[in-house]
């Protein structure tokens, strides 16, 4: 069941990175069948060029081997593409990290929880140049006098693991 869900995230990825005017393809039985290691998603719209490795969760934390994300990073660089882990949780839109940004644990695996996600991953429409994330520290040095610091120790209590999105999304309303 898990693995028919994760075909139909990795379709809706595709099919987004179409729309979106990417070449895009899946690879053919990244992950089983071949003696290769290969990401699930090769897209290009001729000025960049990505190595995406898909992971989907109902909602806990997406953990990804070492071993699957040296292969990742592998991939991408004989390929001449920028290696980057999708995500998507139930109910979210796609997030993307380059590999060196996730949390690495003891054992050497990779994590994504949702709230980091959300916080700093790197939405679809970001990704696929539709929009740029604007921070806090950017809107600081336009020369505001910087956001409300309420939000600010909201979002960081966010940041910190502190305090879950729906929570702040919540006092933010």
């Amino acid at each position: 069941m898990s693995q028919a869900k994760g075909d139909r995230r990795e379709r809706e990825l595709v099919n987004a990175l179409d729309d979106a005017g990417f070449a895009v393809m899946r690879a053919p039985a990244s992950g089983s069948a071949t003696d290769r290691e290969l990401p699930d998603v090769l897209a290009g719209d001729g000025e960049v060029f990505y190595a995406i490795e898909a992971k989907s969760s109902s909602g806990n934390p997406i953990y990804l081997t070492g071993e699957e994300v040296e292969a990742l990073i592998y991939f991408a660089n004989n390929f001449g593409a920028k290696p980057r882990i999708g995500v998507r949780f139930d109910r979210e839109d796609w997030y993307f990290f380059h590999p060196g940004d996730l949390y690495v644990t003891d054992g050497g695996n990779y994590r994504v929880k949702k709230e980091t996600a959300i916080a700093e991953g790197t939405d679809f429409p970001e990704f696929v140049g539709e929009s740029e994330k604007v921070t806090l520290e950017d809107v600081a040095a336009d020369g505001n006098d910087g956001p409300d610091e309420e939000i600010v120790r909201i979002l960081n209590a966010v940041k910190q693991d502190v305090m879950d999105v729906d929570e702040a999304a919540e006092l933010l309303e």
